[in-house]
């Protein structure tokens, strides 16, 4: 299944799946079947993955998701842009993310 990411797009976690911070690290569950990796039903962001889920969360273009972790991390946004599109295309994969129409 080919995953399209756009930058212009918005991406927000399912209904299909629940997020919690336990002992500091992220940990998303899924809540129905076909949700996630078989193998490991938990799936467990680090701090990278965690600001990422974070900042979708907010309904925000993946362009603007994108600039603002260059901001917080001070790191190049290209570099950014990789990380965000290859962490999105998986949880795409995986059903714990959904894209969102924008006006």
């Amino acid at each position: 299944m080919e995953i399209n990411v756009n930058l212009d797009s918005a991406y927000i976690p399912s209904d299909d799946v629940v997020a919690r911070e336990i002992e500091g690290e992220l940990i998303i569950v899924p809540l129905a079947a076909g949700i996630g990796d078989m193998e490991d039903e938990l799936f467990t962001l680090n701090e990278t993955g965690s600001a990422i889920w974070d900042l979708l969360k907010t309904q925000k273009k993946l362009r603007n998701v994108i600039e603002q972790l260059s901001e917080d991390f001070e790191a190049p946004a290209d570099e950014i842009e990789k990380d965000v599109i290859g962490f999105v295309e998986e949880l795409l994969k995986r059903g714990m993310l959904v894209e969102v129409a924008q006006d």
